[in-house]
């Protein structure tokens, strides 16, 4: 495939971004990525090692005059999120992403760009690729699955890693040093369905316009979550007396993402009536979503549409208990920000977000991701999600919990970090704690439980919208860390 960065700098950071950009690499979909990393580590002649889930470690030494510097990790993820718009015909198994050039920044066609993490990958494996850097030890660590639960890095086998600092490439905003995350769980939610067969007209109930976003880093903007408005639809057509069954809903796919969109087959019986009702329900709480969320989410659109030129059918729904238990738990679950951390200004302590809601047949299926800096916290919104569920008759599971990383008052690395970007920018960095999650949580709990201290710090170039369509990654900023992490390679 021709290139399309091939005239950015630094040449090796895009040319190995384009190249993990060409591989296919969602999330559990990880073994020709995971492949790719270990022909480079052939192809330069370095140790490594490829577990069962697809995590890699590339050890190189030193250069010369560093071989008694203290040994780095570095370290980011191999998947992506995968989402693209409702129009695109993008193949996520098997199609390369549409890379596209617009002025400072890159970013894809219809789809995610996969820049969380995979502008991680390229800087590391373009310092890898370079021999004429100035570096202690490195042991390099690229994870998997961390957008469905930081699954690889739990999995990963940290004996081998014999570093005692850990630099993770996992951050979004350029000049802004990680040192805190929330834990965090995702939360498996499954309520049986009983269908019944009616006679009645299709119809699409759709809620689209909504930005969504990060389910960490974007729970506070306020904006809405499409799951959520739908229970409020489904309540208000109850308390306006509207007659419908509920065919089939599909909505987001991702518990981490905010769900921009939801869209649901109902059928309404042939009642002129009863039809203008459910038009006029609709065009109502339509204008009340666009009042209440003009600021956070203003293109909001709530419709309701004829399917099959409206011919009446008949066709199965779920039954009346079902509908209710879903319009129930829709309204009632918890979700959004639970609770304000007391200490520092402005981050979220405590939140969850319902991103994955979809029926079949026999199930209806909902996914949240949990997360919280308090792990008693976490475990309320666990016991709150499982109490609800089991009342309405479903199923709740837990999978992928993972730890917090709590922010030490004294780090070696943070210290290198403030005091090199003020030596090459002339200004003060920023160094903070975030309510998402990161690997460096479950890393840093492995090292203990060795008896070993670690030492992290987490920083990246400035991205915008990531997990979104309109993920993109700015090329000055890869350019001015690319310079940075070098200065600070030196520096240790």
């Amino acid at each position: 495939m021709s290139s399309r960065l091939i005239d950015l700098k630094p040449n090796k950071v895009f040319k190995y971004f384009e190249d993990i950009c060409d591989i296919p690499h969602g999330s559990r979909n990880t073994k020709a990525i995971s492949d790719y990393c270990v022909e480079f580590a052939k192809e330069h002649h370095l140790k490594y090692i490829q577990d069962d889930s697809n995590n890699v470690i590339i050890f190189k030494d030193s250069s010369l005059g560093f071989e008694n510097h203290d040994t780095i990790i570095m370290q980011g993820h191999l998947d992506m999120v995968n989402e693209k718009t409702t129009n695109s015909l993008h193949d996520f198994e098997k199609d390369g992403l549409n890379l596209i050039i617009d002025g400072d920044s890159i970013h894809c066609k219809d789809t995610t760009l996969g820049a969380d993490d995979g502008i991680a990958i390229a800087y590391v494996l373009a310092i890898l690729d370079d021999n004429s850097l100035a570096h202690p030890p490195i042991e390099a660590v690229f994870t998997v699955d961390e957008e469905i639960g930081l699954l690889g890095a739990s999995a990963l086998d940290v004996t081998p890693l014999k570093g005692k600092s850990l630099i993770n490439i996992d951050s979004e905003e350029e000049g802004i040093f990680l040192a805190g995350c929330a834990g965090g769980v995702t939360a498996d939610i499954t309520f049986p369905i009983d269908r019944i067969n009616i006679k009645g007209i299709s119809y699409n109930l759709s809620i689209t316009g909504l930005n969504g976003g990060h389910s960490g880093t974007e729970i506070d903007k306020g904006y809405a979550n499409a799951h959520k408005l739908l229970g409020r639809i489904l309540y208000k057509f109850k308390s306006n007396d509207v007659y419908y069954g509920i065919n089939n809903i599909s909505g987001g796919s991702k518990d981490n993402v905010i769900p921009n969109i939801c869209n649901v087959t109902l059928i309404i019986p042939n009642d002129e009536d009863n039809k203008a009702l459910a038009l006029q329900t609709v065009k109502e709480i339509n204008s009340e979503f666009k009042t209440e969320f003009q600021v956070a989410d203003c293109n909001i659109e709530i419709k309701l549409e004829e399917n099959n030129n409206g011919v009446e059918e008949e066709i199965d729904i779920m039954s009346m208990k079902s509908n209710v238990i879903i319009t129930f738990f829709l309204m009632n679950a918890p979700n959004g920000i639970q609770y304000m951390n007391q200490s520092i200004k402005g981050l979220v302590e405590t939140s969850l977000n319902m991103g994955i809601l979809n029926s079949s047949k026999e199930n209806i299926n909902i996914g949240f991701s949990v997360r919280s800096s308090v792990k008693s916290a976490k475990h309320n919104l666990m016991d709150q999600l499982t109490y609800i569920t089991e009342f309405l008759g479903g199923e709740c599971n837990f999978k992928g919990d993972y730890p917090s990383w709590t922010y030490r008052s004294t780090s070696k690395l943070r210290t290198v970090f403030t005091e090199t970007y003020k030596e090459l920018y002339g200004k003060e960095a920023k160094v903070e704690t975030i309510h998402a999650g990161l690997e460096c949580g479950i890393f840093d709990e492995k090292f203990e439980k060795q008896g070993k201290t670690l030492d992290i710090i987490s920083f990246g170039p400035d991205m915008q919208n990531i997990h979104t369509t309109k993920e993109s990654l700015s090329i000055s900023s890869v350019q001015r860390c690319w310079e940075f992490v070098i200065k600070i390679l030196g520096e240790l």
